[in-house]
């Protein structure tokens, strides 16, 4: 059976107590130790499954310690009901040989739905399997949409409970309305004073506090991770890289075995790690860009093997979900790349750690450079391509998907390659209304509007209906207020759990 191992080192395990820890024991992420092959015959035969359906076998490879029917049942909790289109993940054709894959159509509007709407259902049977019978803590750090994905996710999920920190001034208003009018009993959102880095690294240090597990268990709790770098957030993911390739398939637009490239906006390089994984187990991928905003520190790393934030600036932008420095799931990525050495990439997470900074060598830049490129699009260039989208397409998308899709086009001017490419579109519109109509109808005509006047008036020029989920966001009671420094994340936790 594939196991799971630590990018440092602990020893490995089955997917899913990986999926029940989160993080491993010793700070590492955990990765499958082989990778299941899938033909080109399994691969063509997806373009006659629904979604749910190539979910299933997609999963069933990666997860192997969950029965067929375990799976089924999950998955269909998970996508049976709450999204609003019948493909789950909808590929829509945009022209010029690209298409989007929209990953937006569930309950929250964003593409983390895909994930976190299967992640409670695996963890609730990945406890069962192990015997665990504490409740299981989540602990989530966002930069917009996970944690709201996470909250509906978990919501009323017995046996779990869910406490999400979101960077108090680094969401949008709408993200932030979704987090804080959340209800359920088992839920808890907290501001933190800081950034999204800020956040996500006082998960982690929660994550590795030993007196703070103990309190855990004395509560009678264990902690658990919603965040990527579970990898039951991961392995959803996968799926909807096959699924789009079989769209393509079914719809005679590629012939078998044919490549496919993926342009994917990414922060915490979670979701492009996905396509790398669906790449490694047979799915005919060309080249996987890697699409960043104006805090492009992915972008300088993919181009010359150093990654460094020791002096870089953190900038807010209008694709706040993006706006991250320190992304996680790279260790995945250098583990792999450095020949799954865990003494190599802990010395890398080390170097960062302590230097804010750290450097690969020349075999180990070649060999990313041969799977990734890299580019970026800063605001101006997200403003001119949703405009530009709108106009000749008639496709309307957020600033997340366009800053991928501007990277698209920068990529192909430069290196000619004209291949079938799938964008993949994280968000819908309605999220990030004030940006959206600035772009499509001139900065004026959002200045002075609030976001859902933004929104209102959106729907108006565009045609598109505006979701519910964003629609009724002001007319719900907020639930949650609460809020710490970021030296205060651990207190507040406990503080949340004694109300």
């Amino acid at each position: 059976m594939m196991m799971m191992r630590s990018t440092r080192g602990a020893a490995a395990v089955t997917p899913s107590m990986a999926i029940l820890r989160g993080l491993a024991p010793d700070g590492g992420l955990y990765v499958p130790e082989s990778f299941p092959a899938f033909t080109q015959d399994e691969i063509a035969s997806l373009a006659g499954m629904d979604y749910e359906a190539r979910a299933c076998f997609v999963l069933s490879r990666f997860l192997p310690d969950f029965s067929r029917e375990e799976l089924q049942q999950t998955v269909h909790g998970a996508y049976g009901a709450g999204f609003d289109c019948p493909e789950i993940a909808k590929l829509v054709d945009c022209g010029e040989n690209t298409h989007a894959l929209e990953l937006w159509h569930g309950p929250t509007l964003a593409f983390k739905d895909m994930a976190l709407q299967l992640l409670p259902r695996l963890l609730v049977k990945s406890a069962e399997k192990n015997g665990e019978h504490r409740e299981i803590f989540i602990l989530v750090a966002t930069s917009g949409d996970t944690g709201k994905a996470a909250l509906e996710g978990f919501l009323d999920v017995p046996g779990t409970r869910c406490c999400v920190f979101y960077p108090r001034d680094g969401v949008s208003r709408a993200q932030k309305l979704q987090m804080v009018t959340t209800g359920g009993s088992n839920t808890h959102v907290i501001a933190v004073r800081g950034n999204f880095d800020d956040a996500q690294s006082g998960v982690k240090r929660i994550f590795g506090d030993a007196n703070f597990a103990r309190e855990m268990d004395r509560q009678g709790r264990v902690l658990s991770s919603a965040n990527s770098i579970n990898f039951g957030r991961l392995a959803p993911q996968i799926v909807y890289y096959f699924s789009a390739y079989a769209d393509l398939l079914g719809r005679g637009l590629i012939a078998p075995g044919e490549a496919v490239n993926f342009c994917v906006p990414t922060g915490n390089f979670g979701d492009i790690l996905a396509a790398d994984y669906a790449k490694k187990a047979g799915l005919p991928v060309g080249k996987l860009i890697c699409a960043s905003n104006s805090n492009n520190v992915l972008t300088d790393f993919i181009r010359t093997g150093v990654y460094d934030i020791s002096d870089r600036a953190f900038l807010k932008t209008t694709s706040p979900s993006m706006d991250i420095l320190i992304s996680s799931n790279l260790e995945r990525l250098l583990y792999d790349l450095e020949g799954c050495d865990a003494r190599k990439t802990a010395a890398l997470m080390t170097a960062l750690k302590d230097d804010g900074r750290y450097a690969v060598e020349p075999a180990v830049l070649e060999a990313l450079q041969q799977r990734y490129a890299a580019d970026f699009a800063d605001e101006d260039e997200v403003f001119a391509e949703i405009a530009r989208m709108w106009k000749e397409q008639g496709y309307l998308m957020d600033t997340h998907t366009a800053v991928a899709s501007a990277v698209l086009r920068k990529y192909r001017e430069e290196t000619g390659d004209a291949r079938r490419t799938v964008v993949v579109s994280t968000a819908s519109p309605y999220k990030f209304g004030p940006a959206v109509l600035a772009a499509v109808a001139g900065r004026e005509a959002a200045a002075g509007r609030d976001d859902f006047a933004c929104c209102a008036a959106l729907q108006q020029l565009s045609g598109l209906s505006e979701p519910d989920a964003i629609r009724l966001l002001p007319q719900l009671p907020v639930r949650h207020s609460a809020e710490c420094g970021k030296a205060e994340m651990a207190a507040a936790v406990l503080e949340a759990v004694r109300k």
